[in-house]
Parts: structure tokens; sequence; C-alpha cells
């Protein structure tokens, strides 16, 4: 199964890497699936052997976003990903930050989109710490969940 509870996350990735597999590791809400977030994707798998999606729990979304946030819910939005070729494992976290997952992870690799900035991600020392590195993937110009919402409500 590609999703995978948290408890199990670091079995899989000491495994992951004993094989010598890089492991690339992203994290987000993935709200309302988007061309934005499958190009991302495909980008971010493509620069190692193994992509790891943390998803943001429904709780962190709304503390994130706001009370009308997450459209979808956290099993839906893990099952969606899980489906994607692009991404291996799926692991469903309840912090506002990955940085605890992060921890336990070690990644070869973070990604984040293009409109973040290195120094503002707190999981990027942590990354840079283990000997990994961070890198920010150009985003997909006007595609976004909030944007595809503000249509919605629009109409």
């Amino acid at each position: 199964m590609k999703i995978v509870d948290i408890n199990h996350i670091k079995t899989i990735t000491s495994q992951l890497k004993a094989a010598g597999k890089t492991i690339v590791f992203t994290n987000g809400c993935f709200d309302i699936l988007h061309v934005g977030h499958v190009r991302y994707l495909n980008a971010a798998r493509d620069l190692g052997g193994c992509l790891i999606l943390g998803l943001n729990s429904d709780q962190s979304v709304r503390a994130l976003k706001g009370p009308t946030r997450p459209i979808n819910t956290q099993d839906d939005r893990a099952e969606v990903l899980s489906a994607l070729s692009a991404v291996d494992y799926v692991v469903i976290f309840e912090e506002s930050t990955a940085e605890n997952l992060i921890t336990q992870i070690k990644p070869s690799i973070y990604v984040k989109g293009g409109d973040y900035n290195i120094k503002d991600l707190p999981e990027s020392s942590i990354v840079s710490h283990h000997g990994g590195k961070t890198i920010l993937i150009p985003e997909v110009i006007g595609k976004s969940s909030s944007n595809i919402i503000k249509k919605i409500q629009k109409d």
C-alpha cells in the first residue's frame, strides 16, 4: 500500500536507503488536485529514486488555510495522490510543518514549490543538517486550489 502510517515511515525509508534509493520528500495540503500539482510532483519524482509525500492532515490544513478547508478529506486526498505514478508513498502528518517527519525520513532532497523561499522553510535546515539539499520547483502560474475555489464561488 502506498499510503503508510507515520509510525512505519522510518522503517520504510531505512529499507529504501539500504537499497541505494535517493529519497525525495515533499509535503503540502494538495486539497484540490490540479495540473500544477501533477507537474510539480512529476518534476520532484524525476530528482530521485523514490518520492515520499507528506500530506497535511485535515486538522493541520484548517490551521493553515482556515475553517472552510480542506475541501477534500485527508483520506480522499491521500488516495488520489497515491494513485499518481510519481508518488511512491503518502504519509499523513498532524503538525503545520513537516519538521518532525523530515527528522524521521532524512531525505536526500527536499522539494517545495517556487513560491517558497528556502530561508523561510524550517524543514530546509533539518534537511541540510542531515546532508541533504532543498530544491525549489517553479510553480505553474495561476494554478492553485485557492484559484479553483475562487472560480467556483464566482460562478
